[in-house]
């Protein structure tokens, strides 16, 4: 089985953005389940689609099970999606030793920057970048498959 052990935090300013040279990725996903005790997505970056499958969270973990899919599956099942989709751009930022995706949000989610670094445990020691500010990985609202249904913009 696999774990996703993930931090999330809010981003404050734009420090992030002078980290380094960056070029981000452009994501839609779509959930055909939004249960509290699984989620299924569906993400396109690219010209690359995969099948995700997630557990309920326990903290900081929960199990997580994902598979490349065709292009053109994807998009016909984004047009299953439960809700509306997540249009996002993704940077990748290499900071103490690990990697932090940031996700800028689009449409009905615009204003919304979060950050999120993937650990080896939950009590993993970690250096955190002065523009990761609060941190929400227990807060639901900012879970994807909640801005899919009750949009930042709503709040």
């Amino acid at each position: 089985m696999g774990i996703e052990i993930e931090r999330k935090f809010l981003v404050v300013g734009e420090a992030w953005k002078q980290q380094q040279d960056l070029t981000p990725t452009r994501l839609s996903q779509g959930y055909l389940n939004r249960d509290k005790q699984r989620t299924v997505r569906v993400r396109i970056a690219g010209g690359e689609a995969w099948l995700t499958i997630k557990g309920e969270s326990k903290g900081a973990s929960r199990a997580e099970f994902e598979y490349p899919i065709p292009l053109d599956d994807a998009q016909q099942l984004l047009a299953l999606s439960d809700g509306p989709c997540i249009d996002k751009n993704r940077w990748r930022i290499e900071f103490g030793g690990l990697v932090w995706e940031v996700d800028e949000f689009f449409g009905e989610n615009e204003g919304l920057v979060v950050a999120e670094v993937e650990l080896a445990s939950e009590d993993q020691a970690f250096d955190r970048p002065a523009w990761a500010g609060a941190e929400v990985t227990d807060d639901p609202r900012y879970f994807n498959s909640s801005l899919a249904s009750r949009p930042f913009k709503s709040w």
